[in-house]
């Protein structure tokens, strides 16, 4: 036990980490073993993950000191932010500075730093196809991780930049599922057209990313993007007529008219789909299946993923 590597995972309740605690404890002949750093080391998750052998750590990731102190010790360290729980971008940046600065101060040889696009390089603030937000962002939710990605490598830390996908969970949690339309037909609302989306199960992030891990430094100081399928509305609205046994129609609408849905965030989600619909090529080239899942053998289709979690996705 004492020659294992240690993996500091930041979020480790969270979807992504908690993947990645789970998946390193689920196999303990990998030479590594998982600190799970979270806020309240008496939560039900942070007991679970502590009753699969991780070694649990308190630390707020607002507090330097104390995240420096967390990750002492350990070889490789994942780092992700939580936007949707403040929904400010200049938060989450001043998180990630703040994980980049402990993880050098900490001597991480390998951290690996959930990230996505910056869409500004493609959608720059001038162009009017889509809205400025917050008055300096496009997806602000993509932007602020892409504008961070450089805090790593500034501050001198060995880094993966793993580019993540759109979490198919967001149809248990985010209320993306179908919804019954007046007749009582399924409707699965997406403003994509017939673009493809970019998706995968949020478990398979953690797993993918333990991949990196255990392949050394091979991917120190690269760029990694992974995904579960490229699908588009139509094919998931498809997917999910098997699934549930039942029609589910695909409801085509325009980005507009997604973020005059006026629920919080939905202009950012809706900015999101218009990136993903018209820059599908950029993502795509980016994120391969294959590549992803030579990480994670064990990588999910969507189809798989729906066989077992549609009795969690709300049809009402």
């Amino acid at each position: 036990m004492t020659n294992k590597k240690i993996i500091a995972v930041v979020g480790a309740t969270g979807a992504q980490g908690g993947g990645l605690v789970r998946a390193i404890c689920a196999d303990p002949n990998s030479g590594f073993t998982a600190r799970a750093i979270t806020r309240d080391v008496n939560s039900d998750k942070a007991k679970a993950l502590a009753a699969l052998g991780a070694e649990v750590v308190a630390a707020d990731i607002d507090d330097e000191a104390a995240l420096t102190a967390a990750l002492r010790g350990a070889h490789g360290a994942f780092f992700v932010t939580f936007f949707w729980a403040h929904m400010s971008p200049e938060k989450e940046k001043a998180e990630a500075r703040i994980m980049a600065t402990a993880a050098k101060a900490a001597g991480i040889q390998h951290a690996i730093w959930s990230t996505l696009e910056d869409t500004r390089q493609w959608v720059p603030l001038s162009d009017t196809r889509m809205p400025t937000l917050m008055g300096e962002y496009k997806v602000p939710h993509f932007d602020a991780k892409g504008e961070s990605d450089k805090l790593f490598t500034q501050a001198g830390v060995p880094t993966t930049l793993l580019y993540t996908s759109f979490y198919w969970e967001n149809l248990i949690y985010f209320g993306m599922g179908p919804k019954k339309d007046a007749d009582g037909t399924l409707a699965f609302t997406l403003p994509m057209g017939d673009s493809k989306l970019a998706g995968m199960a949020s478990e398979d992030i953690g797993k993918c990313a333990f991949g990196i891990f255990k392949r050394g430094g091979e991917f120190i100081g690269k760029s990694v993007g992974i995904v579960g399928e490229h699908l588009s509305g139509q094919q998931m609205a498809d997917a999910m007529s098997a699934a549930f046994g039942q029609p589910v129609r695909y409801n085509a609408i325009s980005p507009a008219t997604y973020r005059g849905f006026g629920f919080p965030g939905a202009d950012d989600l809706g900015n999101m789909f218009q990136f993903y619909a018209e820059f599908e090529n950029v993502l795509s080239a980016r994120r391969k299946p294959e590549g992803s899942r030579a990480l994670n053998p064990e990588l999910q289709t969507f189809a798989e993923w729906l066989a077992a979690n549609k009795a969690r996705i709300p049809l009402s």
